[in-house]
């Protein structure tokens, strides 16, 4: 388990990539941007944290396993790709890629981009 606050840049956005979000709400800019592409994007700290609390309300009676899961740290850029897999309670199944790149700025995570498709198996 990954200290909150103690967190690296990389920690921080492995945290968010693999759904542990109180590792990250300390190292949420006032400002930040999460861009789901092919969304509208997400603005501000508070609209981000209440997009953690409904994916971890969403994902609670989700079994979610991760096939792979790699992150790429460069400065204040960090890049992570990972294929999950989600069974609900009803036992449907889906298999989700996704990259997402982080940029932070003094210290703080300023920016989200993430690219997510769901894949056939």
């Amino acid at each position: 388990m990954v200290d909150p606050m103690t967190a690296t840049n990389e920690e921080v956005a492995r945290a968010i990539s693999g759904h542990d979000f109180p590792t990250a709400v300390p190292h949420l800019a006032e400002d930040i941007v999460w861009t789901l592409v092919g969304e509208a994007p997400i603005v501000g700290r508070e609209a981000v944290v209440a997009l953690f609390e409904a994916t971890t309300a969403e994902l609670a009676a989700t079994t979610s396993t991760f096939r792979s899961f790699q992150s790429y740290a460069a400065s204040d850029t960090v890049i992570v790709e990972t294929e999950a897999e989600y069974v609900d309670e009803a036992g449907t199944r889906t298999v989700v890629a996704s990259c997402d790149l982080y940029r932070f700025v003094g210290g703080v995570l300023d920016e989200i981009r993430s690219y997510n498709i769901e894949v056939a198996d």
